[in-house]
Formats: structure tokens, C-alpha cells, sequence
């Protein structure tokens, strides 16, 4: 099986040179992505095949159900890197329908590290339960959590240290969710776009708040 895979390597290799000769050299000189990718690491959503890009295009991180959590120090040292060095002009959370770790997180079962690690969409699952229970079928609301967890992703994001850093210093950043459908392989926007005028207005306006208690 590994040889095969190696094979498949040569294979695409070659053919790439033949298309774009110098197409590696160019690849290893440097990378300026314009976006940086939270993912899930689903095999079936592969961030430059769903977005269409190319090697180079896209600075990707990927977790179990593409959870931004405030602590996790991989997620942060890669989003340092895309926002300080490769200065990327887009970041994408993006999640998925018919997601294995959404629908573990609604699951009565145990999942070992992983029920830690999915503690933040049960929580989402708990405050959003009036909403969620609009939807008829578990796989209705199992989908909307996975959209309401991209959301959360956004906001958290937009929170850390990092990013707050980044905008007072003047880099034009912005946050975007989206979702990825595997029936139609469409990436669909949930407008839940966070811009830097977005944070200093809202951090204005709750200061003036606190001032005023």
C-alpha cells in the first residue's frame, strides 16, 4: 500500500513538471498565502481541493471538527505565523455537513480524549437547544451545530491576543465562516464575517457601557 502511494508521488511529480516546468522550484523558493485555513481534519474536506486552490495558496490548519479552542497551542502558533510572517489577508473556519465530531459531541457514548476536546460543541449543543429543536431530525440539527460551531470559531478568533495585535496594528484581516456540504461539494458563506471595524467598535461600545455603570 505505501508503495503504491509513493508510486501515485511519482506519478503527480512528473506530470506536474511536465505541465509547468519549474513548477518546484518556484513552490520551494517561498510561500505567500493569501488565506489561513481552520479546518476539520475530515479526509473527505482537504482545504485546496474544496477551495480550489493551489500548493502555496493557503496556510491550512486542521482539528477534529475544526474546534478553536483558547488554549489549544498548535491552532495559535499556526495562526501567529499566518498573521505575523506569511501576513495573510484571509481567514477562513470552515466546517462541515455529516461531521464525525459533531455528531460524537451529540452522542450519549463514550469517546475517550476526544469527549474533551469536543466539550465546546456540547456546550454550543446546550445554549442553542430551544433553536436546535426546531429541526425535525437529528441530522437537521446535527448540521446546524456544525454551522453554529463555524460561528463560534469565528468569534473566538477574533478574540485571541493575536488577532486584537494584528488589527491595532493596522493589517487588514478578516474572518470569515463557512460550511462545506460532501453532497454537493459547495462551500456556502454563513455571513458571520468579523472585519477590524467590527472589533473596535464593539470594543468602544463596551467600554462606554462599563464607564457608565
Amino acid at each position: 500500500m505505501l508503495e503504491n502511494l509513493l508510486e501515485r508521488n511519482r506519478v503527480w511529480s512528473r506530470s506536474r513538471q511536465d505541465e509547468e516546468p519549474g513548477y518546484f522550484s518556484r513552490l520551494a523558493s517561498h510561500q505567500a498565502p493569501e488565506f489561513f485555513w481552520i479546518g476539520c481534519s475530515d479526509s473527505r474536506v482537504p482545504a485546496n481541493v474544496v477551495a480550489g486552490l493551489d500548493p502555496g495558496e493557503v496556510f491550512v490548519h486542521r482539528n477534529v471538527a475544526n474546534v478553536v479552542h483558547s488554549s489549544d497551542l498548535n491552532l495559535l502558533s499556526a495562526l501567529e505565523f499566518a498573521v505575523e510572517s506569511l501576513k495573510v489577508r484571509e481567514i477562513i473556519v470552515c466546517g462541515h455537513y455529516g461531521c464525525g465530531g459533531v455528531k460524537a459531541a451529540t452522542e450519549d457514548l463514550p469517546h475517550g480524549l476526544a469527549d474533551h476536546w469536543l466539550e465546546p460543541i456540547r456546550r454550543q449543543a446546550r445554549f442553542h437547544a430551544s433553536e436546535l429543536a426546531r429541526h425535525n431530525d437529528i441530522e437537521g440539527r446535527r448540521d446546524r451545530l456544525a454551522e453554529l460551531n463555524v460561528i463560534e470559531g469565528v468569534g473566538r478568533v477574533a478574540e485571541t491576543p493575536i488577532m486584537r495585535r494584528a488589527w491595532r496594528a493596522g493589517a487588514d484581516i478578516k474572518i470569515h465562516g463557512l460550511i462545506y456540504s460532501l453532497k454537493d461539494g459547495l462551500l456556502r458563506d454563513l455571513e458571520c464575517t468579523i472585519r477590524p471595524s467590527d472589533i473596535q467598535t464593539s470594543d468602544k461600545a463596551a467600554f462606554q457601557g462599563r464607564a457608565q455603570q
